[in-house]
């Protein structure tokens, strides 16, 4: 029972110290500001867009 506890502890150690999915997730995090960025810069250009279009209607009327 004791070998078996030491054997658990062992590998949860390994496991806590292991570096191999840190890449991953930081390219994960970047993919998401980088959709962040996008979406709040789409929602301002759009923005942007239609009050460019509203000018150009209320000059022409």
């Amino acid at each position: 029972m004791r070998d078996t506890l030491l054997n658990l502890y062992v590998k949860f150690q390994g496991l806590k110290n292991g570096e191999e999915g840190q890449d991953l997730v930081e390219y994960a995090l970047l993919v998401a500001l980088i959709a962040l960025v996008c979406i709040t810069g789409v929602g301002n250009v759009a923005t942007a867009v239609n009050t460019v279009f509203t000018n150009i209607s209320t000059s022409l009327a």
